[in-house]
């Protein structure tokens, strides 16, 4: 067992792709954490989406032992986080159970959006941060220019930056011996009453709930009986252990040390986290701050392709929210698709990954709608209300106002794309704030609503500057707006899970993509079937669907020509019949196909 001055916690935060999760494979590696038989790339990233994608979804910790120059055996506590702007709300909770951060740069790339966004967020909670310059071993490496623009961006001193290779290695006992010096050990009281921090918490098939916790006082030990803050329920823990990265059985927990318990944890709504656990018996008086409840900003609707595959989606939901309860799911009904949720999320990103779950550990197969945000609707009455679903919106008459959110946009580039940046935030409707250099990047700050950018923004932007470009965002504040609600009809029928709340200027253009790209998804029937997008009582978009033509006078060969009209007026009339009470079956593809608007 360490004594708590022999114990370092610390995050690793980075831009996406400036080798965080490479870092940590090689000081799992340095410090004997997994044999070489047992290394694979990126060891700490153990979903299947993570590996493909490449990226880091879900925050991981590790315990790893090093011995110091100084003939000292230290207890690194490590914890690999996500770079994407999507995942903030991870590192946030890993920098809460942490003391210091390693601030990875790249040593050819620089100081990016999510740099300045994950850096910020460690300084906010005040942690001593080590920086680190990665990728050395490329010969576009360039460290004196980058240490030059860590200290002009960020604000940081670098002329002590280590430089290193987590691909080949160079420099990781350098890192290891920076944390031990420049880190400050955990604080806490080993006889003071047991006060943890629930970090994290996920579901596991055969143990059932695990959780992740940081104790900051008193010690966690098998078989005591603990209670949750929040919920007041009361478990006992049977089985305490840490991840070397391995899950290792140990006897107890104690201050400043993170590992993980099993008690018993049933229910997912249970284990909250940022709850502070404590010992039932001897509570601690005054439960630790937690973590502020993420805010969802871009809602879908998931619905079952099967009906009856709702309740397996609800439990699917259920257990995911425990894994990452950065998402929020309420049911809702849908005329055209029926029974499913309506679902919250950070971003577009988080959205993929979350249905890429749900299809792969769950095996649902699923129809999602088009992402919207979260609209602040001032009706006539005085009312203030929060519109999640363009489907709910009431009429128009009974609307003073309606509000959309606008963010604060933050985008680095080589400069020779920054035409086309400009143009792109103006057509999105944004107003400039903000044009700074460091050497030949530019730095802009947008204001741009919300709405613009939940579709295809962020992919427009990689393809203009062909991938350069890094951007970050926050909400900044609910702006009045012209908005319009755009129906689409089928067959004169609306079709609540397309409708989307627009701005006025852009409605017809949207409506009139999505007419015609549901002329090509929509199979075509007996009958003529028209398909548009009103506003209100009024068609701004109108795309048809030719009928599909029986040669009802086949059978006709010569005679006269009356014949041919008389059974032609009567494939006519049935056409008109069946356009009347015909039901247009919408493909599930092409829900999904008609909200991808692509380059429209």
């Amino acid at each position: 067992m360490s004594t708590i001055s022999h114990i370092r916690n610390f995050s690793i935060v980075a831009h996406i792709d400036h080798g965080k999760s490479t870092l940590a494979d090689r000081l799992i590696q340095f410090c004997g954490g997994l044999t070489e038989r047992e290394m694979s790339e990126q060891v700490l990233d153990n979903m299947d989406i993570e590996k493909e994608r490449g990226i880091t979804i879900k925050a991981q910790t590790v315990r790893l032992s090093f011995k110091a120059n100084n003939g000292d055996e230290y207890q690194l506590n490590l914890m690999d986080t996500p770079g994407h702007v999507d995942f903030g709300y991870e590192v946030s909770r890993s920098l809460a159970a942490c003391e210091g951060s390693l601030l990875v740069v790249d040593a050819s790339q620089g100081v990016e959006a999510q740099t300045l966004a994950n850096v910020y967020k460690a300084i906010e909670v005040d942690h001593e941060i080590v920086v680190v310059l990665n990728k050395m071993d490329l010969p576009s490496a360039e460290p004196e220019r980058i240490k030059a623009q860590i200290e002009d961006v960020v604000g940081l001193p670098a002329e002590d930056a280590i430089s290193i290779s987590a691909k080949t290695g160079l420099g990781i006992d350098k890192v290891l011996e920076a944390l031990v010096r420049n880190l400050p050990p955990p604080e806490g009281n080993r006889e003071a009453p047991l006060k943890a921090l629930l970090v994290d918490s996920w579901y596991d098939a055969y143990l059932g709930v695990m959780t992740l916790v940081r104790v900051r006082d008193g010690v966690l030990k098998k078989g005591m009986k603990i209670r949750m803050c929040a919920t007041g329920a009361t478990h006992t823990i049977e089985r305490v252990g840490i991840f070397g990265p391995k899950a290792t059985i140990i006897d107890e927990l104690g201050p400043g040390e993170v590992g993980f318990i099993n008690a018993g944890v049933k229910t997912v709504s249970d284990a909250k986290v940022g709850d502070t656990i404590t010992e039932d018996r001897r509570p601690c008086i005054e439960i630790l701050p937690g973590f502020k409840p993420s805010v969802p900003v871009v809602f879908c609707g998931l619905f079952p392709i099967d009906s009856a595959d709702f309740p397996e989606l609800r439990t699917a939901l259920e257990k995911l929210s425990l894994n990452d309860s950065s998402f929020s799911f309420e049911a809702e009904t849908s005329a055209a698709i029926g029974f499913g949720f309506r679902c919250g999320f950070l971003g577009l990103l988080h959205m993929e990954v979350i249905t890429e779950r749900l299809s792969r550990e769950f095996g649902l197969e699923l129809i999602s709608t088009a992402p919207s945000v979260v609209y602040e609707i001032e009706l006539t009455d005085g009312k203030v209300a929060k519109l999640h679903n363009p489907a709910d919106m009431p009429e128009v008459t009974k609307i003073n106002n309606l509000s959309e959110p606008w963010i604060l946009a933050t985008i680095m580039s080589p400069d020779e794309y920054l035409g086309q940046i400009l143009t792109l935030c103006t057509e999105r409707r944004g107003e400039q704030i903000d044009l700074t250099y460091t050497g030949s990047r530019a730095m802009v700050v947008y204001r741009l609503p919300l709405n613009e950018v939940v579709f295809d923004f962020y992919d427009k932007l990689k393809s203009i500057t062909r991938g350069y470009a890094s951007f970050d965002y926050q909400i900044a504040d609910y702006r009045e707006g012209d908005l319009v609600k755009v129906s689409i009809l089928v067959n004169g029928d609306s079709v609540d899970a397309l409708s989307m709340i627009v701005h006025r200027e852009q409605a017809e253009s949207r409506g009139r993509a999505i007419c015609l790209r549901l002329k090509e998804l929509i199979p075509r029937q007996m009958y003529k079937v028209a398909l548009q997008a009103a506003i209100g009582g009024k068609v701004i978009a109108r795309e048809t669907i030719a009928a599909l033509r029986k040669d009802v006078t086949a059978k006709c060969y010569g005679g006269d020509v009356s014949r041919k009209r008389k059974l032609l007026d009567k494939q006519k009339e049935g056409k008109k019949r069946m356009r009347q009470f015909g039901k247009v079956d919408i493909p599930q593809n092409a829900f999904f196909e008609a909200l991808k608007m692509g380059d429209n």
